[in-house]
């Protein structure tokens, strides 16, 4: 039986291809809300490029050890660590309130895909649940943000899991079985959706889920002929003829 469709975020959600700025002066916005904050804290940190050097340096790292630990970074916590490494005393930064300075919200040029939101209304109209897993290096708290201004919160009330809070990043299992969790289902009860055939697709597939591999109007679901999904589809109109074959039971009403 059909409960729950979970859902990659970037480039399954949200098309990023619009996206043509300057990542470097977007994180430098971003990191001049911190700095602002650590100096009303009574840190002062003089030397801006030095900061933004080292938060850089530090987040590449982070990412780079990912590759063989899938252990996620996490901003927060590399916002800090930056901070203390250019004299801030341990300790004395609130985590939460560096996040809230960080101000993430939507990228400029991110757009959610057309033919998403149709997608879940149709899914929760027939009692499926629907919840987003994403590598995301920043916490759920910030990407809600994003989704709130995307005008997707609403569509995704129970279960949006960052890999920055988990602790690990897809395809580790933990993961996908925190989100299993989240919705008190069995992984045969579930469908995973994504761009990525490593992440997304072997990721699912390795807790026993089904795992469809998403492509979109400007590419091709990108093969892995090493990994194969259970689908591909480039249009999420594709996906309630799969669930049909797999869970020909799954078209219930809602409950009233």
């Amino acid at each position: 039986m059909l409960k729950a469709v979970l859902f990659d975020m970037d480039d399954t959600l949200l098309d990023w291809s619009g996206f043509n700025s300057d990542w470097t002066t977007l994180e430098s916005r971003l990191l001049g809300g911190v700095l602002d904050f650590i100096r009303a804290e009574g840190h002062p940190i003089n030397d801006v490029e030095a900061y933004a050097t080292e938060f850089h340096n530090r987040t590449m790292t982070a990412w780079a050890d990912s590759r063989t630990s899938m252990r996620a970074p996490n901003v927060g916590s590399v916002l800090i660590e930056a901070a203390v490494a250019l004299g801030v005393p341990p300790g004395v930064l609130d985590y939460s309130r560096c996040l809230d300075a960080y101000a993430w919200d939507a990228v400029p040029g991110t757009t959610v895909f057309p033919d998403v939101p149709a997608l879940i209304e149709t899914l929760q109209a027939h009692n499926v649940r629907v919840g987003i897993v994403t590598n995301a290096y920043q916490p759920m708290r910030l990407r809600d943000t994003e989704l709130r201004t995307h005008d997707l919160l609403h569509l995704f009330p129970e279960c949006r899991i960052s890999a920055a809070d988990v602790g690990y990043l897809k395809p580790h299992p933990t993961i996908f079985q925190t989100a299993l969790n989240c919705l008190n289902i069995k992984p045969t009860e579930a469908v995973f959706i994504g761009d990525n055939p490593e992440a997304d697709i072997a990721g699912a597939q390795s807790v026993g889920m089904r795992a469809v591999l998403r492509g979109n109007a400007h590419q091709q679901p990108i093969s892995n002929y090493l990994i194969k999904a259970d689908a591909a589809i480039k249009s999420f109109a594709e996906l309630p003829p799969l669930l049909d074959q797999w869970f020909p039971a799954w078209r219930q009403p809602a409950a009233t």
